[in-house]
């Protein structure tokens, strides 16, 4: 799919409201929400090794968001930012649920220069978030899969789902991607049983079981996967295909560079990643099939986006998402920028692209009113309704705000970010400095320009702190026990033994001999 500047889309303003009048339910939502995927990771976002016809299919059939924004760089932030439409500085989850804070940061021997301040450890209880909201006006609501959003008490049947299909406190799948699960609210399936075809699977009994067409009572599923966090894992079969295509692509030389803290990968060519998002994308196919079978398509709004960047450092290293720079967990676009797709029947005709920046804070708002619900700004008071971009109208202008003051696993630094236009500004807490960048003319964050613009850096750096300080942000602090030393010494052997262990494991992965010693984690044992 080419990128262009956003269109409006001429013709096509049949609206759900008036498919409601014809008889129909009211709107269906299925929102599908992938984890630490790229902005690159998808065929049809330019990716020449990865394969996802099925998800490039939502984009195809729906409205491109090109400019579409993650809430934080990390998961758990995120995903509250999507329930909540507010930012996390201001519901307070700032870091991954399980994250050392406070002196406690030192036992990770990394040495930095800040300790990174608490922050809340469950969703909050007291705010309405969208799935209530849902499920107050009569719609049957169903969560699948990864929640990391607290321990048990703040599970997503504590916070508006009717049903909950493996969702509790742990943001990785403790089993694998094969059965056994390990995860008490998934029951284990046969063995060899994958993870994300499983979830899917969930997903559509509770379509068939709660047929609006039937039922007469709107659903909102949400299929949350766990892939394609970490640990990485695929079938053999879909190994050797993406082995095969990166050596036929010709295999690079190196595949990383060394960044601030950690090594970052420079290219897409692990294959074991391949084919986890592969099967993530064979997923989203049966469910996407299973609309059109039980007559759900024409009255269902699909969405797909990602938590977080892909991992190009830390964790397992996965992929890159060049040409934009960093990766999850990192201050940069590669951190933040994410697949944002909304596919509406009746009022996107397929294919069209908008370079409005919008952000995880706008489904809230932006579901409520293409289902004919209230708006409710006092809880969705980061987010805005996009329904106006379908309708040959704009939105106001504003800024987006970023919070991030931790260091996270991988290799980012604690700052702050305000986007307003085409500028971005990064506040680093190590030192106070600030690096401002014109996303339009260096999308790739290379070129510096705060020293330039020293007037509109300092309006930025006014905008963001007044918005931080107004919802109560929480900020790192000097660590009175830091060691330059021990820092320089910690980075060299990053640099010196993790950096050439990652480069030998990496052409360990697309070696023919390459096996992973316990029977291609299970997926090969007897599912009879």
């Amino acid at each position: 799919m080419k990128l262009r500047p956003y269109i409006l889309f001429a013709g096509c303003l049949v609206t759900l409201s008036s498919l409601n009048g014809m008889g129909q339910t009211k709107p269906n939502v299925l929102f599908i929400l992938a984890d630490d995927l790229g902005a690159h990771d998808l065929s049809c976002l330019g990716s020449k090794y990865y394969e996802t016809p099925n998800i490039d299919r939502i984009a195809r059939e729906g409205i491109v968001f090109t400019n579409g924004y993650a809430g934080c760089p990390v998961c758990s932030p995120s995903r509250a930012t999507i329930f909540t439409g507010k930012s996390p500085a201001r519901h307070g989850i700032t870091d991954w649920i399980g994250a050392a804070t406070g002196e406690a940061w030192r036992k990770t021997g990394r040495h930095n220069k800040l300790l990174p301040p608490e922050y809340k450890m469950q969703l909050p209880s007291e705010y309405l978030i969208l799935p209530e909201v849902l499920q107050q006006a009569g719609y049957k609501t169903f969560f699948a899969g990864k929640w990391h959003l607290g321990e048990k008490g703040s599970w997503p049947e504590d916070h508006g789902f009717d049903i909950n299909i493996g969702g509790w406190d742990a943001g990785s799948p403790k089993g694998g991607y094969f059965s056994p699960y390990e995860n008490p609210n998934l029951k284990d399936g046969k063995p060899g049983e994958e993870l994300s075809m499983r979830l899917a699977q969930e997903t559509v009994k509770f379509l068939k079981d709660n047929n609006p067409n039937k039922s007469g009572k709107p659903i909102f599923a949400f299929l949350s996967f766990y892939a394609v966090h970490s640990p990485i894992e695929t079938t053999q079969e879909k190994w050797s295909k993406y082995r095969g295509k990166a050596e036929k692509q010709g295999i690079a030389p190196t595949g990383y560079k060394m960044g601030h803290f950690l090594p970052i990968r420079q290219v897409q060519d692990n294959p074991i990643y391949g084919g986890l998002v592969e099967s993530m994308d064979d997923a989203v196919g049966l469910v996407l099939n299973s609309l059109k079978e039980f007559g759900l398509e024409d009255n269902t709004i699909v969405i797909f986006t990602s938590d977080n960047g892909g991992v190009a450092s830390g964790d397992a290293f996965s992929t890159t998402n060049l040409p934009l720079r960093g990766g999850k967990g990192y201050q940069f676009e590669g951190g933040i920028r994410e697949p944002y797709f909304i596919k509406v029947p009746g009022m996107t005709k397929g294919g069209e692209e908008c370079d409005v920046p919008v952000s995880g804070a706008d489904f809230y708002p932006t579901i409520l009113d293409l289902v004919a619900l209230p708006l409710r700004p006092e809880e969705h008071s980061d987010g805005v309704s996009l329904l106006p971009l379908f309708q040959h109208k704009t939105i106001a202008a504003r800024s987006l705000v970023w919070h991030y003051p931790h260091y996270g696993n991988q290799g980012g630094e604690p700052s702050s970010i305000i986007r307003d236009g085409e500028w971005k500004l990064i506040h680093y807490y190590e030192d106070g400095h600030e690096e401002l960048y014109n996303l339009r003319k260096d999308p790739s964050e290379t070129t510096d320009v705060a020293g330039k613009q020293k007037e509109l850096a300092g309006e930025l750096h006014a905008k963001l702190f007044t918005y931080l300080d107004q919802v109560g942000a929480k900020y790192p602090v000097k660590d009175p026990e830091y060691s330059e030393e021990l820092e320089k010494a910690y980075l060299e052997d990053v640099a010196n033994k993790k950096l050439p262990q990652l480069e030998k494991q990496r052409l360990l992965f697309l070696s023919k001999e390459y096996q992973p010693g316990n029977n291609w984690w299970g997926s090969k044992m007897s599912a009879e």
